[in-house]
């Protein structure tokens, strides 16, 4: 049964109809917020631990929730219409179960990410566009109660000293938090939900993200072990398509996954996952992205995916897909296949080897082999627009030539970006290496206007 049916039948029994008339008693809808905190502390008092500590017994701790606060709110006096009393168990029910007013929203399927600005402003996006949300918090204290709500479960902390933490929520949803005095307006909280069912590629071709020719493209691609770098801009989708990308990988192949905060949903059964850990309250313990791909050179792995690079690891990661461990798979941000190779050089540079610029290139050139670029357009929808070969080396420049790109040609009556995805004509020089993994590519994949 659900909790809102729960709540009905509980209220339905406690509720006195006022006398001579059925119906309801006027009174304002937001109840309170001094009988709501008593009410509260009389909840938090009376819950039996077990049930708090024991997932297993949810309803009966939502019933219990549900029954100590109805008897306190008739026990207050208060007059509250069966409306009224429901919103108001179900607020308690968040605060005591959940993480307070953003409950709902994460409970919504269409909300993909929260921005609690404020306590008084929280953003949500929808469809990929943002939007003011109808949610508020109490005060400042309330978003910090909730954060560290979030936060405590991990071993993570967060005030004056260390006001700012990356968490995740129990279904894996990433979770940043930033309180003053470095936020200044009050306490931040941004949350990416986490998808309960991975997208698929017959998903993401679905919605317009990329054509039937780029999906078979990119599945042959990654069978055949070819290293990938998914590279975009801030939520523009490249988690999804990395995860996309990671289930077409053989299930007999061992895989090690490496991220800040595990979000990828991979389905094969010989998957080993890692997880970045940050300092403790004392500075120290601290394991970093780069300690883990270093880590994960000595388990054996056949593929290595890395949720994301952004330092000294791209350099062990480049060394790791030229010494056998083809077929690795990350993401970068970046705007453009040649921002994303820029982008490789300076984090190489960011691992402190003093290194010729050349010399780089050349690892970046031998080691990656497609870039496929992803971004998100005005309309809020996310495209692949460039799927890009590194060729190799022409004197100093690492060359790149595209084999599939999406052209936008305007929008439509409803404000919709259109465009088509092409296939430029050209044949990738890594077809002889497919070739000999079994794998061919069809030759009319690549025939101009079919992709």
């Amino acid at each position: 049964m659900s909790l809102l049916k729960r709540l009905e039948n509980t209220v339905e029994r406690a509720t006195p109809a006022p006398a001579g008339k059925r119906g309801t008693v006027p009174v304002a809808p937001d109840p309170d917020r001094a009988l709501f905190g008593a009410i509260h502390q009389t909840v938090v008092r009376e819950i039996k631990p077990e049930l708090l500590l024991d997932p297993l017994r949810e309803d009966e701790l939502q019933a219990s929730i549900a029954e100590i606060a109805d008897r306190c709110i008739t026990e207050s006096g208060g007059m509250m219409s069966r409306q009224d009393r429901l919103r108001f168990v179900q607020k308690l029910s968040d605060e005591v179960i959940g993480f307070g007013p953003i409950t709902t929203l994460l409970n919504d399927d269409q909300v993909s990410e929260i921005m609690v600005n404020s306590a008084e402003q929280v953003y949500v996006e929808r469809r990929g566009k943002l939007e003011l949300s109808d949610i508020s918090f109490r005060d400042d204290e309330h978003v910090i109660q909730v954060i560290e709500k979030i936060v405590a479960p991990l071993g993570r902390r967060i005030d004056e000293s260390s006001p700012m933490v990356d968490a995740r929520l129990p279904d894996g949803s990433r979770v940043n938090a930033i309180i003053p005095p470095l936020a200044l307006r009050g306490p931040a909280l941004t949350i990416r939900k986490f998808s309960k069912d991975p997208l698929t590629m017959d998903s993401l071709v679905g919605f317009g993200t990329l054509s039937p020719a780029m999906a078979k493209f990119l599945h042959l691609c990654v069978v055949g072990k070819l290293n990938l770098v998914v590279s975009g801009g801030t939520g523009s989708g490249k988690t999804t398509m990395l995860n996309c990308l990671s289930s077409f990988i053989p299930s007999d192949e061992r895989i090690v996954t490496i991220e800040d905060a595990a979000e990828l949903q991979l389905k094969q059964e010989h998957v080993v996952i890692l997880e970045s850990r940050p300092p403790n309250i004392e500075g120290k313990g601290a394991v970093s992205i780069r300690d883990l791909v270093r880590n994960s050179l000595r388990m054996r792995p056949n593929r290595i995916v890395i949720g994301e690079v952004r330092g000294g690891e791209a350099l062990d990661m480049l060394q790791a897909m030229n010494t056998g461990h083809d077929g690795s798979l990350t993401t970068g941000h970046a705007n453009s296949p040649r921002d994303m190779l820029a982008r490789l050089e300076t984090m190489v540079l960011m691992a402190g080897m003093d290194l010729p610029v050349r010399a780089i290139r050349e690892q970046i050139a031998s080691a990656v082999d497609l870039i496929v670029q992803q971004s998100r357009l005005r309309d809020g929808s996310r495209k692949i627009t460039h799927v890009s070969e590194v060729v190799g080396m022409e004197g100093d420049v690492i060359t790149l030539q595209d084999i599939f790109v999406y052209e936008a040609s305007g929008k439509d009556s409803a404000g919709r970006v259109t465009g088509e995805f092409r296939a430029t004509g050209i044949r990738p020089t890594f077809s002889a290496k497919l070739l000999e993994a079994g794998l061919n590519l069809p030759a009319d994949l690549f025939m101009p206007r079919g992709g």
